[in-house]
């Protein structure tokens, strides 16, 4: 009978062959990206590579589902919550989202180039938003008529605020080059940035719903 002591440590293989792909594709592409490379960094076979995910492609639908979900959690939790107002939704959607993209930094630029390189492959990512974004944006919709039929905000379309909050968000990352390069003294400290970006873009937004 196995004992405690001679139970064998298992390597969590999948975990790490996820963490070698997500790396290997958001700095090289998906079409630069080799699964030999991805098992090397996964300190796995080519052979145990296939085993667990076969080809490539399954293993880039994996992690975009993955991030997706996290992102969905991140997002639906504050606007379903019925008892937040409005405006404490949207400092919360605000919030995480950044917080989702400075722990995901290269993944915008990754999913946009994904997504004008092969329309084929970006229905992975885009059949995950048309399934998610009615349902989101209907919720929000929601949240802002009744905060505009008591007075506390102007009534906007759920779907150009959405809009408005990921281009303020995405581009402090997707534009990181440029903003470090004009702006340097603002990313010295990545923690100070994302939250100064978390009140500025609050504030952006709250103005604009200002009745």
């Amino acid at each position: 009978m196995q004992t405690e002591e001679t139970i064998p440590v298992v390597h969590d293989t999948e975990k790490a062959i996820l963490a070698a792909a997500e790396k290997e594709f958001l700095t090289k592409g998906f079409a630069g990206a080799r699964t030999t490379s991805i098992a090397e960094a996964a300190g796995v076979t080519h052979a145990m590579f296939h085993y667990y995910f076969r080809t490539k492609a399954n293993l880039f639908e994996r992690i975009v589902n993955e991030k997706v979900a996290l992102l969905k959690e991140a997002l639906f939790t504050p606007i379903e919550n019925k008892t937040s107002s409005l405006e404490e939704a949207i400092k919360t959607i605000i919030g995480r989202h950044l917080d989702f993209i400075a722990a995901n930094p290269d993944l915008p630029r990754f999913l946009i180039g994904e997504v004008y390189s092969d329309s084929e492959r970006a229905k992975v990512f885009l059949e995950q938003i048309r399934g998610t974004a009615p349902i989101l944006l209907a919720a929000l919709q929601r949240k802002i008529d009744d905060g505009a039929e008591s007075g506390h905000c102007r009534k906007v379309d759920a779907g150009m605020l959405m809009l408005d909050i990921a281009s303020l968000n995405i581009f402090s990352f997707v534009g990181a080059p440029i903003v470090s390069s004009a702006l340097g003294y603002l990313t010295e400290d990545m923690d100070t940035f994302v939250a100064k970006r978390k009140e500025e873009n609050f504030d952006t937004i709250m103005r604009k719903l200002k009745p």
